[in-house]
């Protein structure tokens, strides 16, 4: 098999069904709730054609036409995160009398994502070193991001609200996957659909896995035309990134803006509603809370949390961030700034969700500009 190769809707579809029959569960973009969101699929028939978003601060729109296109829309709220560090979970129980505490196990199937973004795929790598790479493992993470299997599609639509550019995480990929797909569509390949819809994607393979999956597909060899059309349609993408982060000195800049006076004018439209936190595909906080019902079952169960709610930072006497503007300053520095000491990365991706869903349209791209020019004005005064 070449390194890369084209596929039409037969080959997608067979892809899906692949995965399926190797005992995956298949998620992929769907519409649902008036968005476009991950659900479970059983083949093309499932996923968005033709449908497009449209994003701006505090502000999702979805569209459709008649072009067929199956993944022209950026990022909707949801990211592969809840496929491998879920929303809820319970960790153990125990049962009266005796109250022998026992582990849930985590018998979840392996899930195949068709559809992931390159930014929530980076987004995978960030978790990875705070949840699977570090002193404590958390043994849910790894074994589902351990049997993860991840198809990737590059992105060739980037929403007003993206920014992974300047974060170096899209619109294209080059590791992290299983396999990336790219769609095509200049001009029709002889298995495209009768309605004259898309139906050519280059495909490559990026693990043994993979691998195995593709070459079972119908399809055939990428010629040059293709490669060249995957590379302008990237050009293109990258060039209509709607937002930028100048990302020089980034974590020094927010280190010695602890005390500017731009927390306080962002903290008078932060809602601390926590919505930032629940879409980020890196946010990892979490509660464990243990109930007991009737039967005298006691469980432990763990849920995301929010560094946006008052009671996420209590400690006996009270909470330590007892202030909007302090919980929104710790969630941008520790994404921004902190991570680096951390991890080495950054804990931001670009992906946006936080400027799209943010009830009052905070954009965080905004904000770090707003400081670094009055950061830039105090060193110049200081300067003279």
């Amino acid at each position: 098999m070449s390194t890369d190769v084209v596929i039409g809707l037969d080959g997608l579809d067979a892809l899906v069904k692949a995965v399926l029959a190797r005992g995956f569960r298949a998620v992929g973009p769907v519409v649902q709730d008036g968005a476009i969101a991950l659900g479970e699929i059983a083949g093309v028939a499932d996923l968005p054609a033709g449908w497009h978003d449209s994003q701006a601060p505090g502000s999702y729109h979805l569209g459709h036409s008649g072009d067929g296109r199956l993944f022209d829309w950026a990022v909707g709220p949801h990211s592969v995160k809840a496929e491998v560090f879920p929303s809820s979970v319970s960790i153990w129980r125990a049962q009266a009398p005796g109250y022998q505490v026992e582990e849930v196990p985590d018998d979840a199937a392996p899930v195949a994502v068709v559809g992931a973004r390159p930014c929530d795929l980076a987004a995978l790598d960030v978790l990875g070193r705070a949840l699977d790479r570090s002193p404590v493992v958390d043994p849910i993470y790894h074994r589902r991001r351990g049997a993860a299997l991840l198809v990737a599609v590059e992105c060739t639509r980037p929403a007003s609200t993206c920014f992974c550019v300047a974060m170096g995480t899209g619109p294209g990929i080059a590791e992290g996957f299983d396999i990336a797909l790219t769609e095509l569509g200049s001009r029709p390949a002889p298995e495209a659909a009768t309605d004259g819809a898309p139906a050519r994607f280059l495909a490559r393979a990026g693990s043994e896995r993979g691998r195995e999956v593709l070459v079972d597909l119908p399809q055939h060899p990428a010629r040059d035309e293709d490669r060249s059309e995957r590379v302008a349609l990237l050009a293109r993408a990258g060039s209509r990134m709607g937002r930028g982060v100048d990302a020089t000195g980034l974590p020094e800049l927010l280190a010695r803006n602890l005390a500017n006076p731009r927390w306080d004018e962002v903290a008078k439209r932060c809602l601390a509603c926590g919505n930032c936190t629940a879409v980020c595909p890196t946010c990892f906080c979490s509660n464990l809370e243990d109930t007991t019902d009737l039967h005298g079952t006691v469980e432990r169960r763990r849920s995301w949390a929010s560094c946006s709610d008052l009671a996420h930072s209590y400690v006996h006497g009270g909470p330590v961030r007892s202030s909007i503007k302090s919980r929104y300053r710790q969630w941008a520095t520790h994404k921004f700034s902190w991570w680096w000491d951390q991890f080495g990365v950054s804990g931001c991706v670009g992906c946006g969700r936080c400027i799209t869903w943010c009830p009052p349209g905070i954009d965080i791209t905004e904000e770090i500009a707003a400081l670094r020019a009055s950061d830039g004005a105090a060193q110049t005064k200081g300067g003279t």
